[in-house]
């Protein structure tokens, strides 16, 4: 089983700002998603990821949002034990994100 990888905030701005193929995933509430996402974000509310998960491509890349890195941590667990190789937590989740919001 491959390890989830952490993505800094930064790391994942650079990203963004190369539009690198990424796949962010925010599993945040409905009520803390309305405070802001990061922009090309999808939201799937953590409790949604276990019906959500033949809607993903195994092959994609993935970065797991939360509030604070706990709840992405086990969405992205929870993918790799799906078999996806390419995951990222991000770390510190939204609490750390500097970067642009779309609301």
């Amino acid at each position: 089983m491959s390890e989830v990888k952490i993505m800094t905030p930064e790391e994942l701005q650079k990203a963004l700002d190369e539009n690198k193929e990424l796949n962010i995933i925010d599993v945040r509430e409905n009520e803390e998603v309305a405070q802001g996402m990061i922009p090309t974000a999808q939201h799937i509310p953590l409790g949604n990821v276990p019906e959500e998960v033949n809607n993903l491509d195994p092959k994609k890349e993935y970065v797991m949002v939360c509030r604070s890195g706990r709840r992405s941590m086990n969405a992205s667990e929870f993918l790799n034990e799906k078999g996806f190789q390419k995951v990222h937590n991000l770390e510190g989740g939204m609490l750390d994100w500097k970067g642009e919001l779309v609301f």
